[in-house]
């Protein structure tokens, strides 16, 4: 089954200046990718004839439809009626239907109904009009060699009602789409270039039909196997045999799948194991504390926590022995011992893991530079350290700190 492509389109200065953010074509895309629609391109452009036509002049070469936002206000500066009209060599009329109701939107609130208002229902002839039940600017519809333009207001809560009740349905309707399946596998404790490395061969004998994208983040990658057919259970068999064949290859840094976060994923690993966790955070400042209580139902396995940020209350808090810090200092693996094990104790939890580290931009040595951290994890039983080496960025040096503290609870559970 052929593959349906589709363009985004924004029309308006102001997006380009900044002065307010698209959030518009993220949500078409994935409006579009449940009807097994490919979005190629996002563009946005200026309120200029030149860069408009051209815009859509490229879209349409590249994509089966043309998705526009924007530009339709009664104002000289709105060209997109105007140049969809000039586009589909369309002269431009007076919409009775369109009049009629953009007359009653104003009169019904109470509002004047000037002549400039009237200019919203001057709509190219050739457009099959899409009414606009939740403002004046109307969606209009175009087809020309078998491929759609479609024209929708910029206003995300007009915009979203017109796709949702008209224009999703005639493309369904218009378009025979194949299925698209998405999977996400989210992995934390490698890099990308040493999974891609780990996972080359698996990688290398994917069917044709399914693809690989890596999506890197902060201390994380997100593996995304799209899979394209005309059946969605096949698809997920399919899929679903692909990670278990992965699996034995990453396993141990695959921490869930889809929506799940690294905290809910390691919250549903204590309440399967039944075991309760504490906190002492220094450098990381309450943070993983934070990501963990996101979680509802969090206080199932989440015990409590401290930011001993002074040493004092290393000491006078979680226990940690004055000749410790005099002799290894806050920032090393003594401390974060101390901490953890200190912290289990103070909230009477299974499991206590700690934080200590030179987050910046100052306070670094040449023996211990700005990034260098150390997280604990203590059960009892055993404590497990791991000396980080990070960025010269406080903020990120803090969210990395609570990615490895989660996820040194994560591999220590797991074991």
């Amino acid at each position: 089954m052929k593959q349906i492509l589709a363009e985004i389109l924004t029309i308006g200065d102001e997006i380009l200046y900044g002065q307010i953010t698209d959030t518009n074509s993220q949500w078409i895309s994935s409006e579009l990718d449940q009807l097994g629609i490919k979005v190629v391109r996002k563009t946005t452009v200026g309120d200029t004839e030149e860069a408009i036509l051209g815009a859509f002049a490229e879209a349409e070469a590249r994509a089966d439809m043309v998705l526009i936002t924007g530009g339709l206000g009664p104002t000289n500066d709105d060209l997109t009626m105007p140049m969809l009209a000039q586009y589909f060599d369309s002269e431009i009329v007076m919409n009775e239907s369109v009049l009629t109701h953009v007359k009653h939107f104003f009169e019904s609130r109470g509002r004047t109904f000037t002549e400039l208002n009237k200019r919203q229902a001057l709509v190219p002839k050739a457009a099959e009009v899409l009414h606009n039940e939740l403002g004046t600017a109307p969606g209009t519809w175009y087809e020309k060699n078998g491929k759609v333009f479609v024209s929708m207001p910029g206003v995300p809560h007009e915009m979203k009602n017109l796709m949702k009740t008209l224009v999703l349905p005639k493309l369904a309707s218009f378009f025979q789409t194949p299925v698209i399946y998405h999977k996400l596998i989210k992995t934390v404790g490698i890099g990308e270039s040493f999974l891609a490395d780990k996972i080359k061969d698996w990688e290398e004998s994917l069917p044709e039909h399914i693809s690989l994208a890596y999506l890197p983040s902060v201390g994380q990658v997100k593996l995304r196997l799209t899979a394209i057919g005309d059946n969605r259970e096949h698809l997920k068999k399919d899929v679903q045999e692909l990670i278990d064949e992965l699996m034995p290859l990453a396993g141990s840094y695959i921490y869930g799948y889809d929506n799940t976060t690294l905290e809910e994923a390691v919250g549903q690993l204590l309440k399967a194991k039944g075991k309760t966790i504490a906190l002492a955070e220094s450098c990381s400042g309450g943070y993983v504390q934070h990501k963990i209580t996101t979680i509802a139902g969090s206080s199932e396995y989440f015990q409590g926590g401290v930011v001993p940020y002074h040493n004092n209350h290393k000491v006078n808090l979680l226990g940690v022995k004055p000749a410790t810090l005099e002799v290894h200092g806050a920032v090393s693996e003594a401390c974060v011992k101390e901490m953890a094990e200190g912290a289990r104790k103070l909230f009477n939890a299974d499991i206590g893991a700690s934080s200590s580290g030179i987050a910046g931009p100052g306070g670094g040595s040449e023996e211990k530079p700005v990034g260098t951290v150390w997280i604990a994890f203590a059960d009892g039983k055993e404590t497990i350290t791991k000396k980080l080496q990070l960025t010269q960025n406080r903020l990120l040096n803090i969210e990395l700190t609570q990615i490895s503290v989660l996820n040194l609870v994560r591999k220590s559970l797991s074991r």
